[in-house]
């Protein structure tokens, strides 16, 4: 099934573009990992699907809903799609803001009016779905960076989306944490779940992405290619290698 759907899609900064004619569709269960080097349109990418932004031109369709900027603003229709499209942001620290890891999990089911004895269970149910049980107490931004991830990601399962954006998401961890962060999105995946990863470092995520976007530096993708495909490209994985 169809989740995500764009159609010649391009988005302008002030002084810059950053996409360029984008048309791709994304299934539900699908693990997707945006390569590029820097600046070449992946975060851009992620921002426009969460909703946080809308396309200078084109068209954007997630389960048939076109995502304007009409839709995004109504309050409503926005939390709507704030539920199903959840994303993990590569400065975690703007991202964390309450003064401990459950309330931090607890504040987006309370935006949604959920009772008590729901967004306990909620808390409960992420806190152990992301091994932070022994965090619960504890102050999000005094942890570590692989913590701080973990606890990110809670939040945003709290809200049971049907999509994860992950903007690098293993970026400045350590190998320990890097592997147990995907570890816990293979997890996520089987579950169900679809799964969307910009990442510069294709050694990281070689063993676990599905199919690769590839941005150039004009902002476009120029190729679309799944993991078998990749794999039979040793020139195309060698440049990846490189970002």
């Amino acid at each position: 099934m169809t989740l995500i759907k764009l159609e010649n899609v391009t988005y302008n900064y002030p002084n810059t573009q950053g996409l360029d004619q984008l048309s791709l569709t994304i299934d539900t269960g699908e693990w997707v990992c945006l390569m590029g080097p820097n600046g070449s349109g992946k975060s851009t990418l992620l921002r426009l699907l969460s909703g946080l932004t809308t396309a200078s031109q084109g068209q954007y369709w997630f389960n048939d809903q076109a995502i304007t900027p009409t839709y995004l603003a109504d309050p409503t229709q926005r939390q709507q799609l704030h539920q199903q499209i959840g994303m993990v942001f590569q400065n975690t620290d703007i991202q964390l803001f309450n003064p401990s890891v459950a309330a931090e999990i607890a504040f987006g089911p309370q935006q949604l009016g959920l009772s008590p004895t729901e967004i306990n269970q909620r808390v409960t149910d992420c806190l152990e779905l992301t091994d932070c049980v022994a965090l619960r107490d504890r102050v999000p931004y005094q942890l570590s960076g692989g913590e701080k991830k973990r606890v990110a990601l809670a939040s945003v399962l709290a809200l049971n989306p049907a999509i994860l954006l992950l903007d690098e998401p293993l970026n400045g961890l350590t190998i320990t944490a890097q592997q147990q962060m995907l570890g816990l999105l293979k997890r996520l995946q089987t579950a169900g779940k679809t799964i969307i990863m910009a990442s510069h470092n294709y050694q990281q995520v070689q063993a676990v992405g599905q199919r690769y976007l590839i941005f150039n530096a004009a902002h476009q993708i120029e190729a679309d290619l799944t993991a078998a495909e990749l794999s039979a490209q040793p020139q195309r994985q060698a440049q990846l290698l490189t970002l």
